[in-house]
């Protein structure tokens, strides 16, 4: 799965919600839709004018709160409509959502370890990060084969789904990917075609470093 098939040159700019009140007490957030704080969409207001001198062709955005809300403000600059997708939503994590990362190494330490380490789990009973990937990458490549030779795709998405979206379209093996580090709030990874498939060029970009504050971290 590599998306080459739709020619050269395209990028995919995989771009990460604003800051949420959940996000600050490091909450694990989930499927739950939880709005942006007032910070959050100053970020993705900052964000988006960035963004927009990219000339971005299409964007698709999560249809959680957060995300398509800060897929909004790029809209708003850019004049170009936001398509949604419930694919693109974070990882359902079962009874760990609305959680604390403290409660969650307290409670279910055994399995967060075992996440940790790449192994395949369904954290609080939810999702594994390959049907993360599953549903997410096919929805991006499908936007992605629809734009112009040389054309970007801006997705609007959670620190989780992009990840593993990402390990996905690189062909890395599952195991690999808590080797790309979580993304800061607002910031964003930019995939490139080239001539074997996507290639990672930037990750976490959009500010100086950050703590990732997220159900990724």
């Amino acid at each position: 799965m590599n998306g080459s098939r739709g020619g050269r040159g395209r990028r995919i700019v995989l771009w990460r919600h604003g800051q949420t009140a959940w996000n600050l007490e490091r909450r694990f957030q989930g499927t739950t839709d939880i709005e942006l704080t007032e910070e959050g969409v100053a970020q993705a207001r900052r964000a988006a004018r960035l963004l927009a001198s990219l000339k971005p062709d299409a964007v698709v955005a999560s249809d959680l709160r957060r995300a398509a809300a800060t897929a909004a403000e790029l809209a708003a600059v850019t004049g170009l409509t936001v398509s949604h997708d419930a694919a693109l939503r974070e990882t359902y994590a079962g009874v760990w959502q609305g959680l604390t990362h403290e409660e969650i190494v307290e409670r279910y330490g055994d399995e967060y370890a075992a996440w940790k380490r790449g192994e395949p789990v369904r954290r609080g009973g939810g999702e594994l990060e390959t049907e993360v990937a599953d549903r997410a990458a096919p929805v991006v490549l499908e936007h992605a084969d629809k734009l112009p030779a040389g054309g970007t795709l801006v997705v609007v998405s959670h620190g989780g789904t992009i990840r593993t979206t990402i390990g996905r379209l690189l062909g890395l093996e599952a195991h690999h990917w808590e080797g790309l580090g979580g993304l800061t709030n607002c910031c964003w990874s930019v995939l490139g075609e080239g001539a074997r498939g996507w290639r990672l060029l930037e990750h976490n970009a959009g500010t100086l470093p950050e703590p990732v504050l997220g159900d990724d971290d």
